[in-house]
């Protein structure tokens, strides 16, 4: 048997990869694109059907594969089964001159024995429609971005760039943003009551439902009050009185288990759930994707393939998680029908939804082979997928209805009779504004229609009506997969592609617009309206899906978009007019030079103050941000710092640098009048792992010995 060569992207997939081929085959790694569009130039013939000019971007790993190649019989190109896989894949039979009609491409949707030597028995010619819908969206981009990002430049300041995809995310974020500034919220209020059948035991909530009115009843949505008036009276009508049970309706329901992740509902979950970044999620689920050393087992990959759009799972898989829930919980745990989750309209379902790729390796398993982020990550997607295949929820729920004169307030109680798919993957709720409706959902007694209830306590919450939320990363995931905006593979890489531009910004966990955003975005809007429209861009989308599918041809997609494009961008190059950022005065002198203002500017790790005469004068200092507590040394105030290189928070106190000088310092945050019972050193909030908890600030005290651990301590980004 001749010798053959695989060709992969990564050295990491090489590696398992190489464990279940015979020493017929070498591995080796493209190390992700070996030709791409040049840097310094546009890199595409407008002229001539939009030809791409590509450059070889690592010739030492094409100089390898080549020699590699002309010792093997065979050529096997085993790049993603996507298509920025598949033209990577075209790229490298192009260097290493293989006929791309010929069976050299292998693909599977996971690292596993048996899918790796399915798809060497089964090559095929490379995909020149996967190929076409790569090398369109990579053209277009350029076309966008290269036009585009000089203008900004020019007539804002240097560094900007737009983009196809980012310059719609950023304008989301900005509406999102000018609806939460415009908001004008408006009272209401909330009555509730504490009642309690036996005067003291088995207490529970009621909350204000609605106040009868000759034959009907007027019920405000939620039990929102709309004026003081109406509240003080519904107060006045039930103080001092008992309740009296109106009815007590019992019902059976149930609920179903969330499918499987597909990219961008794993991103939306580690963000909620692990608080991760879409950037930090994706990186490690490719880690899992590829492959880990594992002890006893070796390199092997854990995940399915992550960039995917689709909630479809093999009868393979269905079949070895419904093993698995009936070994470890028990037959009636099992869904009794294959569960068959719909997929989106826009989905490509060219792969599976992202599931385990052994079943037998569970979290618990793999703990001490995966670093601590790598196993909350696989930890997810294993127990989501388990969730998929099992048996519904049965829940029992109670409608209790109480009458107070004309007064009617209700209670819902709500119990798990099964637990089913929750006792692997419990749901979590976004936080939601309390009304009463949520209130008063108690674990209630057993009670009869007819039977009384002291009034133990009557509460009147006045209440404001709040704007929508700030976009998180997850939920701005979740509406530019709703609007049709982007695609799996590109989430991660928009969010953080406008994070890094500032033009949002980080505040916790939510997103915000920048003035520099702000900016970028309306001379967009103003002078290329296509860009930044939600549906134009939606729409591009879907022409792109189908140069995938060939049901259009690339050249004429990019060909009906440019020269209307190209003549806007020298219409406005003309028309614009230099913006020029006035910088924000802090209303200081410079204590350096004494001749510039001190003004505030925007670097690369966000704002500080600098001389308005730079760069004759370099003079700069950070903003000082208050810090909540005091100093645990001299009892002054605290400021937020951070480290010029890494960005990395720290608390000083704020008399450092003054008369008297205090030295404090730390990387935790102290706790207000809070000292340690073992050593009496001051307490700090510590962050470890993802997790805040109070420790001793002495590093030597009794408390804070712990054995070593493996896993390094990581951030949450």
């Amino acid at each position: 048997m001749g010798k053959k060569l695989v060709i992969v992207e990564s050295p990491t997939k090489a590696k398992t990869i190489g464990r279940y081929l015979g020493k017929d085959y070498r591995i080796s790694a493209s190390v992700g694109h070996i030709r791409d569009l040049p840097r310094n130039s546009m890199g595409v013939n407008v002229n001539d059907s939009f030809k791409p000019i590509y450059i070889t971007t690592n010739v030492k790993v094409v100089k390898e594969l080549r020699e590699l190649a002309e010792d093997a019989d065979f050529v096997y190109i085993a790049t993603d089964p996507d298509r920025e896989g598949e033209a990577i894949a075209w790229h490298v039979a192009h260097v290493l001159k293989i006929d791309p009609t010929t069976n050299c491409r292998i693909t599977f949707n996971e690292i596993t024995k048996k899918a790796v030597q399915e798809a060497i028995e089964k090559p095929r010619s490379i995909d020149m429609d996967l190929v076409d819908a790569q090398q369109a969206r990579r053209i277009l981009d350029r076309l966008v971005g290269y036009e585009l990002s000089p203008l900004l430049c020019s007539k804002i300041r240097r560094g900007l760039s737009a983009g196809r995809v980012q310059s719609v995310a950023t304008k989301i974020v900005m509406d999102r943003d000018a609806e939460i500034d415009a908001f004008i919220p408006e009272d209401y209020w909330l009555v509730s009551s504490t009642v309690s059948p036996d005067g003291s035991k088995n207490k529970f909530k009621v909350g204000y439902y609605g106040t009868v009115n000759g034959d009907k009843t007027d019920k405000p949505k939620n039990g929102r009050i709309l004026s003081q008036e109406k509240a003080d009276s519904v107060v006045s009508n039930i103080k001092g009185k008992d309740f009296t049970v109106l009815s007590v309706k019992k019902g059976d329901g149930s609920r179903k288990p969330a499918p499987p992740f597909t990219t961008s509902t794993m991103q939306q979950e580690a963000s909620r759930r692990l608080g991760f970044s879409t950037k930090k999620t994706t990186s490690l689920a490719q880690q899992l994707y590829e492959g880990i050393e594992i002890a006893g087992h070796g390199q092997t990959a854990l995940v399915s393939y992550i960039r995917t759009d689709s909630v479809r799972v093999s009868d393979e898989a269905v079949a070895a998680s419904r093993g698995l829930i009936e070994e470890r919980f028990g037959k009636e745990y099992v869904c009794p029908y294959k569960r068959n989750y719909k997929n989106k309209n826009s989905a490509q379902d060219a792969h599976e939804a992202i599931r385990p790729t052994h079943f037998d390796l569970s979290p618990e398993l793999l703990k001490s082979s995966l670093s601590n982020d790598q196993y909350k990550l696989y930890k997810l997607i294993w127990e989501r997928f388990l969730a998929s295949q099992m048996s519904d929820a049965a829940i029992n729920t109670v409608t209790l209805d109480v009458g107070c004169g004309n007064e009617i307030f209700r209670a819902q109680g709500e119990t798990v009779a099964f637990k089913g798919f929750l006792a692997v993957y419990a749901d979590i709720k976004e936080d939601e504004q309390n009304d009463n409706a949520d209130d008063s959902k108690n674990k209630l007694p057993e009670l009869t229609e007819g039977q009384v209830l002291k009034n133990l306590e009557v509460i009147c919450d006045k209440k404001q009506t709040l704007p929508p939320p700030h976009y998180t990363e997850a939920t701005l995931i979740k509406a530019m997969e709703d609007n049709g905006i982007g695609r799996p593979s590109t989430y991660s890489a928009t969010i953080s592609t406008i994070l890094d531009r500032k033009y949002v910004d980080r505040e916790g966990r939510n997103l915000l617009i920048t003035d520099l955003g702000k900016l970028v975005t309306n001379m967009l809007e103003d002078n290329f309206n296509e860009i930044v429209d939600v549906s134009f861009t939606a729409d591009m989308e879907e022409k792109l899906d189908k140069v995938e599918v060939g049901n259009t041809n690339w050249v004429k997609v990019l060909s009906d978009f440019y020269p209307t494009f190209h003549k806007q961008v020298e219409d406005a190059g003309k028309s614009i007019e230099k913006v020029k950022i006035e910088s924000e005065k802090i209303g200081e002198k410079c204590p350096e030079c004494g001749e510039g203002d001190l003004v505030i500017k925007e670097g690369r790790n966000g704002k500080f103050i600098a001389c308005s005469c730079f760069p004759k004068c370099t003079y700069t200092r950070n903003i000082e941000v208050a810090a909540k507590g005091k100093c645990p040394v001299c009892g002054s105030g605290l400021l937020v710092r951070k480290t010029r290189k890494g960005n990395k928070t720290f608390y000083v106190c704020d008399k450092k640098g003054t008369k008297p000088d205090c030295e404090f310092i730390s990387w935790d945050l102290p706790i207000d009048d809070k000292k340690c019972d073992t050593c009496g050193a001051y307490m700090v909030w510590h962050r470890f792992r993802g997790k805040t908890y109070p420790r001793c600030s002495d590093p030597e005290c009794a408390t804070n010995k712990r054995k070593k651990k493996s896993d390094k301590e990581e951030s949450d980004e």
